[in-house]
């Protein structure tokens, strides 16, 4: 009878954890898909980060000329009147 005993406790954690190392093993693909996707996105992320700051720049220097040209028309303006 204490063999029975000995051998339920010891048996059935490890039942337990079969399958629960099935249930982790059977997500494994899921998972790595998943990370696949997040990797991707996290490129796409940074390629449109790069266009994002060059857009930036840009916009900086027409701001730039834009002043510069505003300021040549109050001077022709100052000349003028």
């Amino acid at each position: 009878m204490l063999i029975w005993i000995v051998l339920a406790v010891v048996l059935l954690p490890l039942v337990v954890l079969a399958l629960a190392v099935r249930a982790v093993l059977t997500r494994l693909p899921r998972l790595r898909r998943a990370a696949v996707g997040l990797q991707r996105r996290a490129g796409e992320a940074e390629a449109l980060r790069e266009t994002a700051e060059a857009l930036q720049q840009r916009a900086e220097g027409i701001q730039h000329q834009l002043d510069t040209a505003q300021r040549r028309m109050m001077l022709i303006k100052a000349k003028r009147g």
